[in-house]
């Protein structure tokens, strides 16, 4: 990826943690996953009071895209933004990384930023190796 389509997915991930819903952890996260054609799909955590009816931000893209009938992804960026407005490196959850390996290939990256000059890349297979797939 370069480094332009880097910025442009963290800058998206980081104004969709604006859309967050979250009074119980006081925690925002944004996502912005990209596919294969360049198609741009954005989400936030949605927090619940009973918790597990909580859904992150990644997989809030993802179902987005899937919803769409996108099947191609090349990258997600992730950013928190915690109670003090303070900028995070929002790692997806262990869930969050089983959804992503069900659809994405080993090597589809994940950016995890606090913004467009500070960030982390892994692949999901960084993250989730020896996945359970099919």
């Amino acid at each position: 990826m370069e480094r332009s389509e880097i910025e442009n997915l963290i800058d998206a991930a980081i104004e969709a943690t604006h859309n967050s819903y979250s009074p119980y952890s006081n925690y925002s996260v944004g996502a912005a996953l990209l596919t294969i054609d360049g198609t741009l799909f954005t989400g936030c955590n949605i927090e619940n009071a009973t918790y597990g009816a909580t859904n992150c931000a990644e997989r809030t893209a993802i179902f987005k895209a899937i919803s769409e009938g996108e099947k191609q992804f090349k990258a997600i960026a992730v950013n928190g933004i915690g109670s003090q407005g303070e900028a995070d490196y929002a790692f997806p959850c262990g869930i969050c990384r089983q959804v992503l390996a069900e659809f994405c290939e080993p090597d589809f990256i994940v950016i995890c930023a606090k913004n467009k000059k500070d960030y982390k890349r892994y692949t999901i297979g960084e993250l989730l190796p020896e996945t359970f797939s099919l």
